[in-house]
This record gives C-alpha cells, structure tokens and sequence, in this order.
C-alpha cells in the first residue's frame, strides 16, 4: 500500500466493491482519524474514505484544552503532541491600541487532567501526527481519493456509495455503522435529512496566519481586542508561528486583504518595529463564524460527529475539540455494541448526552463573542469602564481561564437525580496521579473503573473484575479521595470516556451497577506515551480483559 507524505497508509487498499465493515468513517479530519484510531485500540476492524489523499496544508484549529488533550494521550499521541504545540498563557482583553484592560493568566501548576488548560497549535501537524500512528493497527484502512456520493440505511447495514476522483468510477461498501465526519457540508448529514438549527450567531472575519523568526515581544497569551468598530484576536501559535483575526465590515471582503502592505493597518499594532520584510504571509482566508447544532445526531445506523453535527464560534476555542469529544464519547459504546456487551440502546445517548453539551458550549462561545466584539460606540465605551472591574471578580478570572466543561445530562449511562445540578455524575474524573506514579487514564484504557476510597473486599473486587471493569482503591487522603469526598461519595463508576457514570456512598449499593463490557486495548499504546508529558516514566495500571475482535 502507497503512503501520502504524511507518512500514513492511503490510496486503494485491497478492497472490492460490496467489501462490509463494522465500521466506515466518512471523513479523515481531526474528528474522523480520532475516531479510527479509537475503534482500531479495540480491535474493531474500518474503514476510512475522504476526498483526499492527504492532510489538507492549511491551518484551521489553533487551541485544544486539557479535557481533549486526555483524548489525544489516549491515543497515544501526548509527548508527540506536546513537541509540536505551546501552553497558552492566559487572556488578555485590550483595546484596538493593544493596551490592557484585564489579564486573566493561567496557573501553570493547576493541571487537574494532567496537561496544560490551553494549547495552541496548527491543525495540519496535528493531523500529520495522528495519520502516522495509522499503521499500529492493522485493523483500521484508510483510502482517499473517495468523493462520497450519498450513505444509505438499510435492513441491517449501511450501503455507502462513493465516486473515485481519479477515474470516475463509482464503488460501494456496506458496514454495521457509518460515521459521517465530515464537515459543515456534511453528504452523509444531507443522506439522513438532518438539519442544522441556527442558535443565533454569525459574524463574517479574516484570519491571517503569518510566520516570522522576528521577536514581536508580545504578551504570550491571547490578546482579545474589544472594539465594536474591529474586533479582533491575536495569538501566537509556535516558534515562529502567528495568528490574527479581525472582524470585517459589511463593505469588505477577503478580495480587500490580498498582501502584507494591504493587512499591516491591521496588525500593525502587534509589530511594533518589525519589518513586513520580516513577515511571510501564509494564508489571509475569510470565515464565516456561526453557532448551528445539528437536529438529529442519528439516523439507525449513521452517525454525525464533528461539524456535521455542530458549528461554534471561536471565542472559547471548543470547535475542533467538541468533534473530538463526539468520537470519545461514542467510540465505547459502539464499541460494546458490536462486541455483543452493551445494548444497541446504548448508542440512543450519543445524542442525549452530546447535543447538551455541544448546545451550552456554543451558547457559551456566542455570549462570549458578544460581549467582547459586539455593540456600537456606546456598547464599547460601557465595555471598556467596565473590563478594567471584571480582574477583581473572582468567579470572572476563574470563568476566563478554567477549562472545565458542562456535565453532561441525565442518560442511561449518567446515573443523576433529574433534579440534580451538583454531584459527579456526569463529570469528568481528575486524571490524578495514583500510588505507583502512573496517572489514572493510564490504568486501564478503554476500560471501566471503580474508583472507591473505601477498601474493597474480596467478593466485591471478583465482582467488578468479572464485570470488566478496573478497581481503583485510592487514600481518602489522595487527591482523587479528595475529590471524592468533596462530591459527598466515597466510590464512582468511571466510564471508558473518563466521565462518571455514577457515584455514592455505599459500596455495596453501587459496584453492581457497573455495566458487564470486556474491553481491552488490543494494541496499546507504548508506555512512553502514555505518561503525563511532564512527568518520568512509571508504572502503570493495566487491566487486562478479553474483547471481541472484528476482521
């Protein structure tokens, strides 16, 4: 099989049309390979079709935070990542002369997940990197070239039709599920006749993305300029990487920006002494921010991950990750499904649980969009009394740079009061560090765990173990014990996507209600990659259990 430059398999692999797969992916982006790589550390045969045969060159996303960072050391791409991304420092709000309002800074000591609360980037290294690890599993295929020409649902599969762009001629697959990701002109989205709903947002902006060896002798973090005559955000992004984005005026488009003399007015701010001579230009694209969420998630056995189900302004830099989120959240349960563990049932809260967290977090970012760059003159002038005010409010600070998300809603695998706004269910477990230095996503990946700072007894440890699930018994004194505590529990069940599934304070009440899976990693990741990026290597907790495996 030929590989792309990228290094990873693509091309034609050995196939015939009417081949079936468990699982076909439509679309190689960040969301796409996320999910490929996911089904091949189960074991569980797909196949992946894009247009392309290679990473599209130019940068998109430029921000991950430690929650999806979690998904990528799932993947065993945490040091690798690392190596080709920067921590971001924190925000700054400023006015359009770069002058500060308010400076809300992370603390680079608080990593509750393990990784910096904010990373910048550029998306083509990102998707290089998880193209190369490919070739780990031999269960996963990719083939570019494939112009998809519709998904259809059928008694007991999916047919998926597609054209090859190098001579025409059209093939089909078939699978037990489709994965449609992607993008926002999403075919497989137009397959099932789902729909996307407008939740009140769009703002056309440039994005300029420049590279430099040049000191710009800037503040590190983010600089969001609120101007309701040109708001804009500045960002460095690598070593010699920049990016800028600017609202544009009804009267220009991206025709108006065509070189560096016609976008230094723009930056010039940020330049200070450096000469244009000093700058290459890589790309000046126009971009239409817009908050959309998908209707319906799922048709039988298609699935939207991505942006085929969601669109978000920037401001809070959640659109990459949340179609990684999709992936994780849905790839377990898939998963379970098709090794005969888990109800087909167990895919109706794919959409439950991920169209309410999509939906906050977008209604999140346009708040956000707002009240930094909306308004008129008047708008601006309360803005800018106002911002100096919001350094002094606690909660303020703790909103701007904390990474936490939303708890996810009721469902048959978040075991919460419908009433109930507090607790962990619904959560995300810290990834603490555990007694043998490793830290907690580590012990067991893909798996189930019981995390209990009470001591187990013999039958019980039995029990979970013959229900597939890891027992972690933690110091109540530990920081995951803390944590325990501080959520009125003295055990929680752990979902494979880290979330909780349930918590509570009696033992005996809860370890049976941890769901029978055998899950395993059927080629994990090397140990290296499975540390915490800063810290040296350890042991781990791995549990081994039996899975099905798919060919």
């Amino acid at each position: 099989m030929r590989r792309t430059e990228s290094g990873a398999p693509t091309g034609r692999p050995d196939m015939r049309d009417g081949d079936h797969f468990p699982v076909v992916i439509v679309g190689s982006g960040p969301t796409g390979m996320t999910a490929a790589l996911l089904l091949g550390s189960y074991g569980i045969s797909c196949l992946v079709l894009d247009r392309w045969d290679d990473v599209y060159p130019q940068p998109r996303a430029v921000h991950l935070d430690d929650e999806v960072y979690r998904i990528l050391a799932d993947l065993g791409l945490a040091e690798e990542f690392a190596d080709i991304s920067r921590p971001g420092r924190g925000l700054r709000l400023c006015d359009k002369q770069i002058r500060t309002y308010v400076e809300f800074e992370r603390d680079p000591d608080i990593r509750p997940n393990g990784f910096p609360q904010a990373n910048m980037f550029d998306q083509p290294d990102l998707e290089i990197l998880m193209r190369s690890h490919l070739p780990r599993f031999d269960t996963v295929q990719a083939r570019g070239g494939c112009e998809i020409i519709s998904v259809q649902n059928q008694n007991d599969s999916v047919k998926v039709l597609f054209t090859d762009t190098a001579d025409q001629a059209r093939h089909w697959v078939t699978a037990d599920y489709v994965l449609g990701c992607d993008g926002a002109n999403s075919v497989v989205r137009s397959s099932i006749g789902s729909k996307m709903t407008d939740l009140g947002f769009a703002q056309r902006w440039l994005v300029i993305d420049i590279s430099t060896d040049a000191d710009l002798q800037q503040w590190e973090g983010v600089h969001q300029v609120c101007d309701g005559e040109r708001a804009a955000t500045y960002m460095r992004i690598g070593d010699s990487r920049y990016r800028w984005e600017f609202r544009l005026h009804d009267n220009e488009d991206v025709d108006t920006f065509t070189d560096l003399d016609a976008i230094r007015p723009l930056i010039a701010p940020w330049l200070g002494e450096v000469s244009l001579d000093d700058l290459k230009l890589i790309r000046c694209a126009e971009y239409t921010f817009r908050a959309q969420v998908v209707d319906r998630w799922r048709d039988r056995r298609v699935f939207l991950l991505g942006d085929a189900a969601h669109l978000t302004p920037p401001f809070i830099g959640q659109g990459m990750g949340a179609g990684l989120r999709d992936a994780r959240n849905l790839i377990w349960k898939l998963a379970g499904v098709l090794g005969g563990s888990l109800p087909e049932t167990a895919l109706d809260t794919y959409q439950t649980e991920r169209k309410a967290h999509a939906s906050a977090m977008i209604k999140l970012a346009v708040q956000i969009g707002w009240a930094m760059t909306g308004g008129s003159r008047a708008t601006s002038a309360v803005r800018k009394n106002i911002a100096p005010l919001l350094g002094y409010v606690p909660v303020i600070g703790t909103k701007a740079t904390d990474s936490t998300t939303p708890r996810l809603p009721r469902s048959a695998y978040v075991l919460r009061s419908p009433v109930s706004v507090t607790g962990l269910p619904g959560t995300l477990c810290p990834n603490s560090v555990l007694d043998n230095g490793g830290r907690l996503d580590s012990a067991a990946p893909g798996q189930f765990l019981f995390v209990t700072s009470t001591p187990l007894t013999v039958g019980q440890r039995r029990e979970l173990t013959r229900r597939g699930a890891a027992p972690i018994e933690v110091p109540a004194s530990s920081e995951l014990g803390v944590w325990l505590r501080r959520g009125h529990a003295i055990a929680a069940i752990v979902r494979p996507d880290r979330t909780v599934m349930a918590s509570g304070r009696s033992v005996p009440a809860l370890h049976t209600k941890v769901p029978t899976t055998f899950y395993q990693h059927a080629n994990p990741p090397p140990a290296e990659l499975t540390r915490d990026v800063d810290s040296p290597p350890a042991a781990t907790n791995r549990t081994r259990t039996r899975t099905k495996r798919h060919a």
